[in-house]
């Protein structure tokens, strides 16, 4: 399926074919500007540049308020790994970088994330970048477990050495440094 998905990705008219199928709809033309605000491990540039091969136009430090960063989702192995994901919580906020791209880019990251599936799902939020604008951008949310779970070693590295390389503010590094990987 990964290698079906992928194949799908590269084609603009089966990507908004198969998008259709699956109930959603791909709006926009392929080199539409838009906003994606990355939480987790896109936070890093070895994952988000390197091994999506994403290349933005411009990133910038961001912030969603109301929700918070949860590891409730089950990763590989289960039971040893939780990959990041938000929830609604009015007294919380969640930082990270927004990237722009285009829809076409969009499309390729959506693939190597599972979307669209039973997993991430689009959630399009308004986000305040570092400088106070506020941006409408696209990240992803999933329908995670009650309980988190702890985080690969690796997996939290990568999201803290992609927080500190894109200066995300002290408060939240040292949080994300307080995140116990699981064993």
């Amino acid at each position: 399926m990964i290698f079906l998905r992928k194949k799908i990705a590269k084609s603009w008219l089966l990507s908004k074919l198969y998008y259709r199928f699956c109930g959603l709809e791909i709006r926009g033309q392929p080199d539409d500007s838009v906003w994606y605000f990355a939480f987790g491990a896109n936070m890093n540039d070895k994952a988000f540049l390197e091994r999506r091969g994403m290349l933005p136009f411009e990133w910038r430090v961001g912030r969603i308020k109301g929700y918070r960063l949860r590891f409730n989702l089950d990763g590989r192995p289960l039971g040893k790994a939780a990959p990041a994901n938000i929830s609604k919580d009015v007294k919380a906020e969640v930082w990270g970088v927004l990237y722009r791209i285009d829809r076409a880019a969009l499309i390729r990251l959506d693939s190597s994330e599972g979307v669209p599936g039973k997993r991430y799902r689009h959630l399009w939020i308004d986000v305040m970048d570092a400088g106070g604008e506020r941006i409408a951008a696209v990240t992803y949310i999933a329908d995670g477990n009650e309980r988190d779970g702890n985080p690969s070693l690796r997996y939290i590295t990568l999201l803290r050495d992609g927080a500190h390389a894109h200066g995300l503010p002290e408060h939240y590094l040292g949080f994300l440094d307080g995140v116990q990987a699981a064993e």
